[in-house]
C-alpha cells in the first residue's frame, strides 16, 4: 500500500504544495489507483502534478461523504480528464442536496448527473474495491458517547430535514500488520468507524488511522476518544483536516500522533 496526501488544510515544511480546508488522498493498493475524496478546488490538480501522480490513470474514486470540501473536486476532475472509465463508490445519500443555512455545502452533481459521467456504485453495505481495500458503507451507531448532531439540512425526496450525515463513511486497507483506516470527517464518530471496521474485517489490530476526526474541543468526548484509542492499541494516528491543534495536543499526551500535510507519503 502506498498513500499520498494530495489535499489537506496543511502542507509539510519545505514541500511546496498548496493547502486548502479540504481532503484528498491518493492510494495505490492491489494494482488499483484510488482517489479518496477530491478536495474543493484546482489545488488537487496542482498538487498531483507536483507529486507526479497521473490522475488520468485512476481506477476508482471513493467519497467519504457529500460535503463540498470532499466532493467539489469531482467537477474539477471532470473538466480536465475523461472520467467515463472510473468507478465511483459512495453512500447513496452522498449526492442529495445539502445546505447550511443559505449556503450550499453538497456535492457539485446530482446522482443522475454522476451516473452519466462515471461507473457509479452507491452502497450502504461494505463494498470491496479489491482483496485488501474496503469501503465501509453506512456506519452504525455503536459507541454510546458518539451521538451526532445534525449539520444543516438535506433534501430527502420532496422534504427538507435535518442532516445527520448518514452518508459519512471510510476506507479500510488490510495488511499483514493490521488495518489502516482512512476517514474524511468522521461525522459518524471516529470510534464508531474504527469499531465497525474491526467487525467487518474481523481483525482487531489497528495499524493506523488517518483523516479528519471532527474533534475540536478538549471536552469529555475527546478524552473518551483518546481512552478508546489507547484501549485499541492503535499504533499510528494521523489526525488532520477537522481536528483542532488543542485536540491534537491532548492526543499527543497519550498517543503516537504524526504530522499530516499535503505531500506526506506513507508506505506499508
Amino acid at each position: 500500500m502506498k498513500l499520498k496526501i494530495l489535499v489537506d488544510n496543511n502542507t509539510l515544511i519545505d514541500h511546496y504544495f498548496l493547502g486548502e480546508p479540504a481532503v484528498s488522498y491518493y492510494l495505490e493498493i492491489d494494482d488499483k489507483r484510488i482517489l479518496f475524496d477530491t478536495g474543493y478546488s484546482e489545488v488537487i490538480l496542482k498538487n498531483a502534478e507536483a507529486l507526479r501522480i497521473d490522475l488520468s490513470q485512476l481506477t476508482h474514486i471513493v467519497l467519504s461523504h457529500g460535503h463540498n470540501d470532499h466532493s467539489n473536486g469531482l467537477k474539477i476532475l471532470n473538466e480536465s480528464m475523461d472520467m467515463s472509465k472510473v468507478s465511483l463508490i459512495a453512500h447513496p445519500h452522498c449526492f442529495i442536496p445539502k445546505y447550511d443555512g443559505e449556503e450550499y455545502i453538497g456535492a457539485p452533481y446530482t446522482e443522475k448527473e454522476i451516473q452519466k459521467k462515471m461507473h457509479y456504485h452507491p452502497s450502504i453495505k461494505p463494498y470491496a474495491l479489491s482483496e485488501n481495500c474496503l469501503f465501509l458503507g453506512e456506519i452504525p451507531q455503536i459507541i454510546d458517547f458518539e451521538i451526532n448532531n445534525s449539520i444543516g439540512k438535506q433534501k430527502m425526496g420532496q422534504e427538507w430535514c435535518d442532516d445527520y450525515v448518514m452518508d459519512d463513511s471510510a476506507l479500510v486497507c488490510k495488511s499483514s500488520k493490521g488495518l489502516f483506516i482512512l476517514t474524511g470527517c468522521s461525522h459518524r464518530g471516529i470510534c464508531n468507524i474504527v469499531e465497525y471496521a474491526t467487525k467487518v474485517c474481523e481483525d482487531h489490530r489497528i495499524l493506523g488511522v488517518l483523516g479528519g476526526f471532527h474533534l475540536f474541543e478538549t471536552d469529555e468526548r475527546l478524552m473518551k476518544t483518546i481512552h478508546y484509542f489507547e484501549e485499541r492499541h492503535i499504533e499510528q494516528l494521523y489526525p488532520c483536516h477537522c481536528v483542532s491543534l488543542k485536540a491534537k495536543a491532548k492526543m499527543m499526551d497519550k498517543l503516537n500522533v504524526n504530522e499530516v500535510g499535503a505531500g506526506l507519503e506513507i508506505s506499508i
